[in-house]
């Protein structure tokens, strides 16, 4: 494994810096001016150390046509947040309270704007940048004829990068190397998954002799998670298994998907420590799925007691809802302005943003979580009892999803109630919980 130090101790705030500002949905015109929207990040620094988080994990940030994820130029930050100035000074602050960032590069596709395309469909087959591409050049070309491209799952808009092309793979390792120059600490991988792993593999090796410490992990909704990590010399991948898992058996309330997938966790934990999430992006918020049922709590249990590298997507913590839908604007629900700094936010996310401190600070208490193994006790429909344990330090969580009281038998070593609720008899190895209940057991 090439995972770096530090990432034992990673728990990352992710925004997406266009909805969070409240940036334009198009990128500007060539001559408007830039607008120094990035800095409004800086006020939310010291919010992410008080949470108990040591990191920042931004979205697109780089010149784009629309959403961020069409770039058209990788060395430029995108003008509607700001520029050279304004993103060093971002690293600059994080830097100054220990804070780690993390970039988002979407390196397989790009806008129709991005100058070696554009370059390609004036000089037509025979520019070298053609090579860049998928491109089906009709007979005769003549210039102002557009060929047909691959394009991202239909999104005609984004172009397909050719992931064959070595020139492509030098690009792509100097845009990491540049920005990793500039201060950041790695790399999200967006749409990994449809990027070949020989790719990856060559240019994380590239960087990698530059830049030994940066940690990269890809995008994967799907697939052979411990085999892209191996093939592509990856660090981690997003552990959607384990998302869908949780909000699915919370909702459902079928703690049996949860326990299949903590074995799959289990699995890939031999090879790679997942980057483990209950919201970003691109999922309709954890509280819109959970909040009604009264369940939303022990989701955050899982995120933070179960091995990984934990990421909190901004507004989480405070209870923000939002839809995901599958039509244009689909997003922007869950992509939503944030206000100016955290004296605006509403009283009403107050309790969740306390939870969130009291479950990152008993996770940082307990570093070793971040590789360790999960082991199931008992599990029905509604209740569930797991051990966390790594060599000789071991947590016990339970976890009640009844509207009634209910009463579980845990392991012989659990001790006392470090975070939640619960009544523990400890010569009869056995634990009351409230209705809804949860509670988080330390051990001898």
């Amino acid at each position: 494994m090439t995972t770096p130090d530090w990432v034992q101790h990673a728990i990352w705030w992710q925004v997406y810096p266009l909805g969070f500002t409240g940036a334009e949905k198009s990128g500007p015109a060539a001559d408007a001016p830039v607008q120094h929207r990035l800095p409004q990040l800086t006020a939310w620094l010291d919010y992410i150390l008080e949470m108990g988080a040591s990191g920042l994990a931004l979205g697109p940030v780089f010149a784009s046509e629309s959403h961020g994820y069409d770039t058209t130029d990788y060395y430029r930050i995108d003008p509607r947040l700001g520029d050279d100035t304004d993103f060093d000074e971002l690293i600059s602050q994080a830097r100054a309270r220990g804070l780690r960032v993390l970039l988002d590069g979407v390196f397989n596709h790009t806008g129709r704007s991005f100058a070696p395309f554009r370059k390609a469909l004036e000089q037509g087959p025979d520019a070298a940048e053609a090579r860049w591409f998928h491109l089906g050049w009709p007979g005769g070309w003549k210039p102002g004829v557009e060929p047909e491209y691959g394009d991202f799952e239909g999104h005609h808009q984004l172009v397909a990068l050719n992931h064959g092309e070595p020139e492509v793979a030098r690009f792509v390792a100097d845009v990491m190397k540049h920005w990793l120059r500039r201060g950041a600490d790695g790399w999200r991988l967006d749409a990994a998954y449809a990027v070949p792993s020989s790719f990856w593999e060559v240019v994380l090796d590239n960087v990698r002799t530059e830049f030994p410490d940066a940690w990269f992990v890809g995008e994967y909704i799907h697939g052979d998670y411990t085999a892209e990590v191996e093939n592509g010399k990856l660090d981690s991948v997003t552990q959607y298994e384990l998302w869908k898992a949780v909000w699915s058996s919370l909702s459902d309330g079928n703690f049996f998907e949860l326990e299949w997938a903590l074995q799959r966790h289990n699995m890939f934990l031999e090879t790679f420590v997942p980057l483990t999430f209950v919201g970003n992006h691109d999922v309709t918020r954890i509280a819109s799925r959970l909040a009604p049922s009264g369940r939303l709590e022990h989701a955050l249990v899982l995120l933070f007691t179960l091995p990984g590298t934990p990421v909190v997507y901004y507004g989480d913590e405070q209870g923000y809802r939002g839809i995901k839908e599958d039509r244009a604007g689909g997003d922007d629900d869950v992509r939503p302005l944030f206000p100016a700094g955290p004296d605006e936010l509403s009283a009403v996310g107050a309790p969740l943003y306390r939870l969130h401190q009291t479950l990152i600070g008993l996770r940082r208490r307990h570093a070793w979580l971040h590789g360790a193994r999960t082991r199931t006790h008992s599990v029905s429909n509604e209740q569930l009892v797991y051990e966390v344990h790594d060599g000789g330090n071991s947590l016990v969580v339970a976890l009640n999803l009844a509207a009634a009281a209910a009463t579980v038998e845990v392991p012989a070593a659990a001790r006392d109630v470090l975070a939640g609720e619960g009544g523990l008899d400890v010569p009869g190895q056995r634990l009351a919980l409230p209705a809804l209940g949860w509670a988080v057991l330390g051990t001898s």
